[in-house]
């Protein structure tokens, strides 16, 4: 059971509301171009409780209708009341093109489906960040306290199969979660060898975003670049795992055992784009009740963003070097946060 209660670093949210005197049953999602994760949970007295858990090969399906419909088939004994799905790509008038993936998705066609009347399309991003309001202090990963008084909005940045943000605007006695698209604006290169990678990228896609270069599949383009243009060697051993598994995960791995120089190099800019990406977001919220750590990525790398280098390259900024070292840092240690935050803004819908 996860309790929804604030924690000192973590955001206070509106608490949700239930049906009468009832428990109240809903379904929450987690719609992302890998897999999608689908959960019943119930809400009694502010407390949220998972009774069922599945997780779906996005691509393996034609429409979320397929899978939803096949998730509520599967527990006939509990029909959810309320259904919140949050979706990897920007939602408007409730509907959606995902970012990464074949597929739109929209609420009317939900409603139809189930006969359920309450269902809402949030992003990804905005479902992470309500469901900071689901975890406990031991599920953040702290990587700098930032100052003891500190207060105001919050950012969250989630690198993954993309790269996702979100803000949390803070109103003096509530945060309130809002999507972005953050992730898409322009990568900017800061050094020649940055230069050099622009220009490779640009040659690959025409317009670089920080996605490029700060995500699962970003890892494995720096990595590309390092050995086809900077002529760093790739031992054929290596060559056969990434042809045989996910290449981003066995770099990634690689550079955590410090095996292979090319793989440490990749995971060492990786870093430091983050990190970038990461102050320029923190600057434009002016964020500084926290920034948060959050996707796929993060907490299977904490022990390279703990070494130091991300701070040291996030606090490389115009003039606000107080600003950012007053910023709490925390890596998000739970991958079902979306979902969790999903089900928490479920319990926000009114009947």
């Amino acid at each position: 059971m996860q309790i929804l209660k604030e924690q000192h670093y973590l955001p206070q949210f509106i608490a949700p509301v239930q049906s009468g005197d009832t428990q109240t049953y809903l379904l929450a999602g987690d719609l992302g171009g890998t897999k999608t994760n689908l959960a019943l949970f119930s809400l009694w007295h502010g407390k949220l409780d998972m009774i069922r858990e599945e997780t779906y090969p996005s691509r393996n399906y034609t429409s979320f209708s397929e899978i939803i419909q096949q998730f509520i088939n599967e527990g006939k004994d509990i029909l959810p009341q309320r259904i919140c799905v949050g979706v990897a790509g920007p939602v408007v008038r409730g509907k959606v093109e995902l970012t990464n993936l074949a597929m739109e998705v929209n609420e009317e066609e939900i409603r139809r489906g189930t006969g359920i009347g309450l269902v809402c399309l949030i992003n990804d991003l905005e479902a992470t960040a309500y469901g900071l309001a689901t975890l406990a202090q031991q599920q953040l990963i702290t990587l700098h306290r930032g100052a003891p008084d500190h207060s105001g909005n919050m950012a969250l940045i989630a690198p993954g199969t993309g790269l996702g943000m979100a803000g949390l605007y803070w109103d003096g006695a509530y945060h309130h979660p809002f999507a972005t698209e953050g992730g898409h604006t322009d990568f900017s290169p800061r050094t020649d060898l940055d230069i050099l990678l622009f220009r490779y990228l640009q040659d690959k896609y025409e317009i670089v975003s920080g996605e490029r270069v700060v995500s699962g599949p970003g890892i494995f383009d720096i990595y590309e670049f390092l050995r086809d243009v900077k002529g760093m060697e790739e031992p054929a051993a290596f060559r056969d795992v990434l042809n045989t598994g996910n290449a981003s995960a066995a770099i990634s791995k690689a550079a955590l055992e410090a095996k292979l120089p090319l793989c440490v190099k990749t995971m060492e800019l990786f870093v430091r784009y983050l990190a970038r990406e990461a102050c320029n977001l923190v600057l434009k919220l002016k964020a500084t009740g926290g920034l948060f750590l959050g996707g796929g990525i993060p907490p299977k790398i904490a022990a390279l963003l703990e070494t130091g280098d991300f701070y040291h390259y996030y606090m490389q900024s115009d003039r606000m070097a107080e600003l950012l070292s007053s910023v709490p840092i925390h890596i998000v240690n739970n991958d079902k946060a979306a979902l969790w935050g999903a089900a928490y803004y479920a319990g926000l819908l009114k009947e």
